[in-house]
């Protein structure tokens, strides 16, 4: 996973996103909109790009 400047942009726009939208099915459509995905995973949530399929950072469990 990226751990730079990129990925906590992406990061706080998975977060912002999910503020905006009333449901998690919302949410991740919305996502998808944009080219991204949630995978869950036993470690927490993973932002994940759609295109690449690679993973791009972690939300933490109180942003999951």
């Amino acid at each position: 996973m990226e751990r730079n400047s990129t990925a906590l942009e992406i990061r706080d726009f998975v977060i912002r996103e999910r503020s905006r939208a009333v449901s998690e099915r919302e949410w991740k459509f919305r996502l998808r909109g944009y080219g991204y995905g949630i995978r869950d995973t036993q470690e927490g949530r993973i932002v994940t790009s759609l295109l690449g399929g690679r993973e791009i950072c972690r939300l933490s469990a109180q942003h999951a």
